[in-house]
């Protein structure tokens, strides 16, 4: 909300059952000062868990001490960037200070990346094959599969990362339309406004622990959006969806199907979803549903007996980010969807001679290639071995954790697992940990 704080709240479990949550309390922008005092945090005790009101709840606070910096840049460091001299020397002394700026920046990289636990990226990687492409401006603007008169682009490579995941998805060449996103939150963008395009009138449904992009979606495109409840795994609660939907039943539904969401990566069940829009009276005709697929998309494929996400099932689109699973150094997506719906946003763009149907205009050419180097270099066999890899990895440390009275959450689709949050904030810094408002028992 524009001009002011909002209410941030975090829930954490102490391993004996206890929770505890944070609150920062909302107040407006304008009446802060430059650094919140120490001591401006609470802790509000859980006097819901005793039968207590919300209310009453709020008139239990314990101080806590944390300082925080709002309403301005909060780095506490910035490489001024100034102009070049004339002299020769002075500029062989700048490229000097460059070069042992870039050296100090790529070791502290090197430190931080031996730390980095709490994102869901794959560190496992080496494109070095591909340096000698960086020396090109490789822009792929507009449809990739409408050449524009721009030739210094990837698209061969980008249309031949598309066919892969368009099989991975079950849908047939000729039958889907798709490009490489920016980022997993364009192809979010990009999946509810197809959606929205097919069903103007649409009512946006998506559980609460969707990820921040479907509700500025909603913002952005100025939609109606109701937020379902979930279950206690962070799964879309389907009686409740229910609920909402038969009293909104007039309009069309476009719906938010997570698999993996962003904290507790939990699986929404598509075909529960389906069922529960049929029960309501919904007619495929009457709805869209765009999957969210962000981490775990691209992994439950090669999980066996978990659901299947295809586009053999009533589903309008499916994105996936780049920089997670499959590894790639830069923020990257891939958004799939039926080619069908896609002419709704098509448009002529005369001087580029080609079509757009992207949320973006110029996009990254770089970033196809990567994707086709490693998914050439891993294919479905790699992929299903990183899969069993992490997801091993993710139940060792649950049991190491639960031995140690750490209270624990790990769901059985997801290679995500929630801990209760540290009381040590260096140690939350030192291992990148990113931390929510969660019930984890």
């Amino acid at each position: 909300m524009v001009g002011s704080v909002e209410s941030a709240t975090v829930v954490v479990e102490d391993g004996f059952s206890k929770s505890k949550k944070w609150t920062l309390l909302s107040q407006p922008a304008e009446a802060l000062p430059e650094e919140i005092p120490v001591e401006s945090f609470k802790t509000i005790l859980p006097g819901l868990v005793n039968g207590q009101s919300e209310e009453a709840e709020k008139d239990v606070v314990v101080e806590q001490t944390k300082n925080f910096v709002l309403g301005k840049n909060i780095h506490g460091t910035c490489l001024e960037i100034t102009e070049p001299e004339m002299d020769d020397d002075v500029t062989g002394d700048r490229d000097a200070y460059m070069a042992g700026i870039l050296a100090r920046y790529r070791k502290t990289l090197v430190e931080k990346t031996k730390f980095h636990l709490g994102y869901p990226y794959n560190l496992d990687f080496d494109y070095g094959a591909l340096s000698q492409l960086q020396h090109f401006s490789i822009n792929n603007l507009g449809d990739p599969f409408i050449e524009s008169n721009y030739g210094v682009h990837s698209r061969q490579f980008e249309v031949g990362v598309l066919d892969w995941f368009a099989r991975l998805w079950e849908l047939e060449k000729e039958e889907y339309w798709g490009y490489i996103t920016n980022c997993g939150t364009e192809g979010n963008l990009h999946g509810i406004l197809v959606g929205r395009e097919v069903l103007p009138d649409g009512i946006l449904y998506a559980s609460r622990d969707s990820h921040y992009s479907v509700f500025k979606a909603a913002r952005m495109y100025r939609m109606e959006a109701v937020k379902v409840d979930t279950l206690l795994s962070g799964e879309i609660d389907c009686a409740d969806f229910e609920r909402k939907l038969t009293e909104r039943k007039d309009k069309p539904a476009i719906l938010n199907v997570n698999i993996g969401t962003t904290v507790k990566g939990a699986v929404d069940d598509l075909d529960l979803v389906l069922k529960t829009l049929e029960k309501v009276g919904y007619t495929e005709d009457r709805f869209y549903i765009h999957v969210d697929g962000a981490l775990f998309g691209l992994m439950m494929p090669f999980v066996r007996r978990a659901p299947k996400v295809t586009f053999k099932k009533p589903i309008g689109s499916v994105s996936v980010s780049g920089h997670k699973f499959v590894g790639c150094p830069m923020p990257c997506g891939v958004q799939i969807t039926r080619m069908k719906h896609i002419n709704v946003l098509s448009r002529n763009v005369e001087y580029l001679a080609s079509r757009d149907a992207t949320i973006m205009g110029s996009r990254n050419g770089h970033a196809p290639i990567f994707l086709w180097y490693t998914l050439n270099r891993k294919g479905y066999r790699g992929f299903q071995k990183e899969v069993q890899r992490c997801l091993r990895n993710a139940y060792y440390l649950k049991e190491r954790l639960r031995e140690a009275n750490v209270g624990v959450l790990l769901n059985e689709l997801s290679s995500t697992v929630v801990f209760e949050r540290p009381l040590d904030e260096a140690f939350i810094l030192k291992w990148q940990l990113a931390c929510q408002v969660c019930a984890i028992a």
